[in-house]
């Protein structure tokens, strides 16, 4: 379980298919790898990977097929090659951004990036070969003014369109300066992962009749066709 709140940034470089060195550098690489043990979970431009070797200043880990069909790690020419890194968050520990789980719904691509008086605004959209992982993957958790990581920054969805096709946040000057959001360039492609307590939402919202397997969506009908409204 990580927050969000992006602590390094680290060098990225396949050793093989599913082999990955992650090299930290900068004043801050200490926050990662100070107590860094074999089998810790870090989040790698916000998908959760397991330690399996440290390096002097770094670590290796292997990427299982879903990880790499699913996220930017198997699409490196289409992608920085600066990752945002954040360890795990320790039982008591601050929540800054919101609970996420480093486990990637799918990819999106940078449409825009502007500079305001504040702040960053970028859009994101699916990527055209994307489109339908994206539907059923993305569209329906994007509600304004909810969350969601980019790349495992903890983001406000300020807008988006009725159909999820697309959405913007506010990127404020410190989030933009120490994460990888400031080397984007627009059609590049990011990690994104919606909001889990979406998806138990989601769940809870869905009956199925275990004699037939059949789902329904659960409406005010619903409920009071079965007696609880």
């Amino acid at each position: 379980m990580f927050t969000g709140l992006v602590q390094s940034l680290g060098n990225l470089r396949l050793l093989t298919d599913d082999r990955l060195e992650v090299l930290c550098s900068g004043s801050d690489a200490q926050v990662i790898l100070t107590d860094l043990t074999i089998g810790d979970s870090v989040a790698v431009d916000g998908a959760c990977l397991t330690v399996e070797e440290i390096l002097p200043q770094g670590f290796i880990v292997t990427v299982s097929p879903e990880t790499i069909n699913r996220t930017t790690i198997g699409q490196r020419d289409r992608t920085s090659t600066h990752a945002n890194l954040e360890t795990s968050l320790r039982v008591g520990g601050k929540i800054g951004g919101h609970f996420v789980t480093g486990h990637i719904d799918g990819i999106g691509r940078l449409v825009s990036s502007k500079a305001t008086a504040t702040s960053w605004e970028m859009r994101f959209a699916a990527p055209q070969s994307l489109t339908e992982q994206w539907a059923d993957y993305l569209s329906r958790y994007l509600v304004s003014k909810g969350s969601i990581a980019v790349n495992g920054v903890s983001l406000t969805i300020a807008d988006c369109d009725p159909g999820g096709n697309w959405f913007t946040v506010a990127v404020i000057p410190h989030t933009y300066e120490y994460t990888n959001l400031s080397q984007l360039q627009p059609d590049e492609w990011v990690n994104l992962e919606a909001d889990i307590l979406g998806k138990y939402v989601e769940k809870l919202m869905v009956s199925t009749d275990r004699a037939t397997s059949k789902r329904e969506i659960i409406t005010p009908d619903f409920l009071a066709a079965n007696g609880y409204a």
